[in-house]
């Protein structure tokens, strides 16, 4: 018995090519005219990380964002992650050399904290960011009780960060505290996307272009 013919698939195979239309598909069909000039690279990778080009319509950002997270990237600040997927989509070749990207929820002491405060794990490890946060970046992809806890820490008086990237994604809390980031009295920059919306690949992407931009041929 002969064996059936295989499939004949036309698809792109070369990367640059893919990488170039790619971005030429979003920024052809995404209404970026809402977006300040400075944020649309950022918009735009947004985009290509989520495959949804309505997202403008749900961004939220504070007017000094871009120059707040360009200003810690360039002092060597450290980037807060709140989970593993978030810090392995951060390109390390992008960021300065002295950036450390940071993620402290798989730290030994996590369960014990979460257990005392009553909370998540995910929630719980931001304490451990404390004698770094000061003017850090954060990136929140994952877990709406980190971004809800960091802002009670701030509130309490502690340090506080250069820049917030609220990402969290979800049916519980994630609309809520990104909401709480966007009105937070306490003057920290950020960029969000309203609603359900989020991700760790929308997070590691904000953080990606905030710190390099799109390369020229996109």
């Amino acid at each position: 018995m002969s064996e059936p013919p295989l499939p004949a698939y036309k698809y792109e195979k070369d990367p640059a090519a893919i990488y170039r239309q790619s971005f030429s598909i979003v920024r052809k069909e995404a209404d970026l005219s809402g977006v300040p000039e400075g944020l649309r690279p950022v918009a735009v990778r947004l985009i290509h990380a989520c495959g949804m080009t309505d997202l403008p319509w749900d961004l939220a950002w504070s007017d000094d964002v871009v120059a707040a997270a360009g200003s810690a990237f360039r002092r060597g600040a450290p980037v807060f992650c709140d989970v593993e997927m978030v810090s392995h989509g951060i390109i390390r070749s992008r960021l300065p050399e002295q950036t450390r990207v940071v993620c402290t929820l798989n730290d030994e002491r996590v369960p014990g904290l979460a257990q005392q405060l009553g909370t998540t794990r995910s929630a719980a490890a931001v304490d451990l960011w404390q004698d770094r946060l000061e003017g850090a970046i954060v990136a929140v992809g994952n877990a709406p009780t980190t971004l809800f806890h960091l802002l009670e820490t701030v509130a309490k008086g502690g340090p506080k960060p250069a820049v917030v990237l609220g990402f969290p994604v979800g049916f519980v809390g994630a609309a809520e505290s990104k909401e709480a980031l966007i009105d937070n009295p306490f003057g920290i920059p950020y960029l969000a996307v309203k609603g359900r919306r989020g991700g760790s690949a929308m997070a590691a992407a904000a953080v990606n272009a905030l710190a390099a931009g799109l390369p020229e041929e996109s």
